[in-house]
Protein backbone atom coordinates (compact mmCIF):
# COMPACT_ATOMS: atom_id res chain seq x y z
CA UNK A 1 0.00 0.00 0.00
CA UNK A 2 2.70 2.42 0.81
CA UNK A 3 4.26 1.64 -2.22
CA UNK A 4 1.57 2.63 -4.62
CA UNK A 5 1.04 5.73 -2.53
CA UNK A 6 4.49 6.81 -3.14
CA UNK A 7 4.72 5.90 -6.97
CA UNK A 8 1.67 7.90 -7.19
CA UNK A 9 2.90 10.60 -5.60
CA UNK A 10 6.07 10.67 -7.24
CA UNK A 11 4.58 10.70 -10.40
CA UNK A 12 2.60 13.29 -9.46
CA UNK A 13 5.41 15.58 -8.77
CA UNK A 14 7.08 14.66 -11.91
CA UNK A 15 3.73 15.65 -13.50
CA UNK A 16 4.24 18.78 -12.25
CA UNK A 17 7.30 19.47 -12.86
CA UNK A 18 6.58 18.94 -16.70
CA UNK A 19 4.22 21.39 -16.34
CA UNK A 20 6.29 23.77 -14.75
CA UNK A 21 8.66 23.47 -17.62
CA UNK A 22 6.12 23.64 -20.73
CA UNK A 23 4.74 26.51 -18.67
CA UNK A 24 8.37 28.04 -18.87
CA UNK A 25 8.88 27.02 -22.29
CA UNK A 26 5.53 28.62 -23.40
CA UNK A 27 6.18 32.06 -21.86
CA UNK A 28 9.66 32.32 -23.81
CA UNK A 29 7.65 31.43 -26.89
CA UNK A 30 4.78 33.59 -26.66
CA UNK A 31 7.54 36.63 -25.41
CA UNK A 32 9.36 35.92 -28.86
CA UNK A 33 6.13 35.64 -30.73
CA UNK A 34 5.11 39.16 -29.11
CA UNK A 35 8.78 40.61 -30.43
CA UNK A 36 7.48 38.71 -34.02
CA UNK A 37 4.16 40.84 -33.93
CA UNK A 38 5.25 43.53 -32.83
CA UNK A 39 7.93 44.07 -35.72
CA UNK A 40 5.60 42.69 -38.42
CA UNK A 41 3.54 45.24 -37.62
CA UNK A 42 5.53 48.33 -37.57
CA UNK A 43 6.81 47.10 -41.22
CA UNK A 44 3.08 46.12 -42.07
CA UNK A 45 2.48 49.67 -41.41
CA UNK A 46 5.44 51.23 -42.72
CA UNK A 47 5.14 48.95 -46.13
CA UNK A 48 5.25 51.37 -48.99
CA UNK A 49 6.76 54.75 -47.11
CA UNK A 50 9.87 56.15 -46.45
CA UNK A 51 12.35 54.90 -44.06
CA UNK A 52 15.83 55.17 -43.03
CA UNK A 53 18.05 52.37 -41.75
CA UNK A 54 21.33 52.99 -39.65
CA UNK A 55 22.89 49.30 -40.48
CA UNK A 56 25.80 47.89 -37.57
CA UNK A 57 28.68 49.03 -39.58
CA UNK A 58 27.36 52.76 -39.20
CA UNK A 59 25.57 53.72 -42.80
CA UNK A 60 22.62 55.38 -43.30
CA UNK A 61 20.33 53.95 -46.13
CA UNK A 62 17.15 55.56 -47.31
CA UNK A 63 14.67 54.04 -49.35
CA UNK A 64 11.21 53.36 -50.16
CA UNK A 65 10.18 49.95 -47.78
CA UNK A 66 9.33 47.31 -50.21
CA UNK A 67 9.34 44.05 -48.43
CA UNK A 68 10.81 42.11 -45.40
CA UNK A 69 10.80 38.46 -43.88
CA UNK A 70 10.21 36.90 -39.94
CA UNK A 71 14.10 37.33 -40.12
CA UNK A 72 13.37 41.41 -40.79
CA UNK A 73 15.44 41.06 -43.79
CA UNK A 74 14.10 44.42 -45.39
CA UNK A 75 14.11 45.35 -49.33
CA UNK A 76 14.27 49.04 -50.21
CA UNK A 77 13.01 50.85 -53.27
CA UNK A 78 14.21 54.36 -54.63
CA UNK A 79 17.55 53.93 -52.10
CA UNK A 80 20.17 55.94 -51.48
CA UNK A 81 22.98 56.19 -48.66
CA UNK A 82 23.88 59.01 -47.29
CA UNK A 83 27.70 59.97 -46.24
CA UNK A 84 28.36 62.37 -43.45
CA UNK A 85 31.53 63.89 -43.99
CA UNK A 86 33.20 67.30 -41.67
CA UNK A 87 35.20 68.55 -44.84
CA UNK A 88 32.16 68.64 -47.35
CA UNK A 89 28.31 68.08 -47.06
CA UNK A 90 26.44 65.07 -47.21
CA UNK A 91 26.75 63.09 -50.25
CA UNK A 92 23.71 60.72 -51.57
CA UNK A 93 25.11 57.37 -53.24
CA UNK A 94 22.32 56.35 -55.28
CA UNK A 95 21.99 52.75 -54.41
CA UNK A 96 18.57 51.62 -56.38
CA UNK A 97 16.78 48.37 -55.25
CA UNK A 98 18.40 47.49 -52.49
CA UNK A 99 17.95 44.37 -49.38
CA UNK A 100 19.45 44.55 -46.56
CA UNK A 101 20.39 41.45 -43.98
CA UNK A 102 18.08 41.63 -40.39
CA UNK A 103 21.14 40.92 -38.62
CA UNK A 104 22.67 44.15 -40.09
CA UNK A 105 20.22 45.78 -38.85
CA UNK A 106 20.55 48.44 -35.87
CA UNK A 107 17.84 50.79 -36.31
CA UNK A 108 14.69 51.63 -38.45
CA UNK A 109 12.42 54.57 -38.49
CA UNK A 110 10.08 56.05 -40.71
CA UNK A 111 10.59 59.81 -42.27
CA UNK A 112 8.73 61.99 -42.69
CA UNK A 113 8.71 62.75 -46.56
CA UNK A 114 7.81 66.34 -46.43
CA UNK A 115 10.43 67.39 -43.63
CA UNK A 116 13.36 66.12 -45.06
CA UNK A 117 12.46 67.07 -48.38
CA UNK A 118 13.46 70.83 -46.51
CA UNK A 119 16.41 69.94 -44.94
CA UNK A 120 19.36 71.37 -47.50
CA UNK A 121 21.94 67.98 -47.26
CA UNK A 122 24.28 69.44 -49.35
CA UNK A 123 24.92 72.15 -46.66
CA UNK A 124 25.01 69.70 -43.99
CA UNK A 125 28.12 68.45 -41.95
CA UNK A 126 28.12 65.87 -39.41
CA UNK A 127 30.64 63.53 -38.30
CA UNK A 128 30.11 60.33 -39.87
CA UNK A 129 29.13 57.25 -37.66
CA UNK A 130 32.38 55.59 -38.08
CA UNK A 131 35.61 57.34 -39.07
CA UNK A 132 36.82 56.62 -42.15
CA UNK A 133 41.05 57.47 -43.25
CA UNK A 134 39.27 60.30 -45.73
CA UNK A 135 37.54 62.26 -43.10
CA UNK A 136 40.27 61.66 -39.64
CA UNK A 137 42.75 63.66 -38.57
Amino acid sequence: MGRKRRRKRKEKEEEELKLTFSTASARRNVARSTRSVQRFFFFSAAARETISVITNDGRNIVGVLKGFDQATNIILDESHERVFSTKEGVQQLVLGLYIIRGDNISIVGELDADLDSTVDWSNMRAYPSSLSSTDSA
